[in-house]
């Protein structure tokens, strides 16, 4: 099956990208693996990380590439082969991925969306920095230690209690 991509130069994505196995905690159980394994890439294969969060089964990023550059599948093909092969075996593996030398960490595909403007870009960040509170991990985004609403607070962009209820929204008696 051939799967249909959007290749645009210098482009801004938003991506999806899931392990096998969707109870496993191992990406921030090894995060420290999983950002050494980013930072070679970006040395090897550079590109802008806009936003991006990682949580334990799951991690949604937003990357501009550089005006030259097209390939956001080799970065991913790194990023998951080189975190792979950092941390210990253990998972589940079919027979399939057996046959071809696999391992059984990761789903095989992962899911990209080409930014098309400003808007849609914000929407983007927004869901990438409210998904922790979406799974119900923590009460704020500002809660979630691996996520980059950290920059975007320390740079002023976003405040401490972005998209937080107010807790007077549901009062009575006034």
């Amino acid at each position: 099956m051939e799967y249909r991509r959007a290749w645009q130069v210098g482009g801004t994505y938003f991506f999806t990208v899931n392990l096998a196995e969707r109870k496993r905690t191992l990406l921030i159980d090894h995060i420290e693996e999983l950002r050494d394994t980013v930072r070679e890439v970006k040395q090897a294969h550079p590109f802008d990380i806009r936003a991006w969060v990682v949580l334990p089964d799951h991690l949604h990023a937003i990357w501009t590439l550089p005006d030259d550059d097209a390939d956001f599948a080799i970065r991913w093909r790194l990023i998951k082969a080189g975190f792979s092969r950092g941390i210990p075996q253990g998972e589940r593996i079919s027979d399939a991925r057996r046959r071809k030398g696999e391992r059984g960490l990761w789903q095989r595909r992962y899911w990209e969306h080409l930014i098309v403007d400003e808007d849609d870009l914000q929407r983007h960040m927004d869901y990438v920095h409210i998904n922790p509170v979406k799974h119900g991990y923590v009460l704020r985004a500002s809660g979630w230690p691996y996520s980059s609403i950290h920059r975007c607070i320390r740079q002023g962009w976003l405040s401490e209690d972005w998209a937080t209820e107010k807790e007077d929204k549901f009062s009575f008696g006034e």
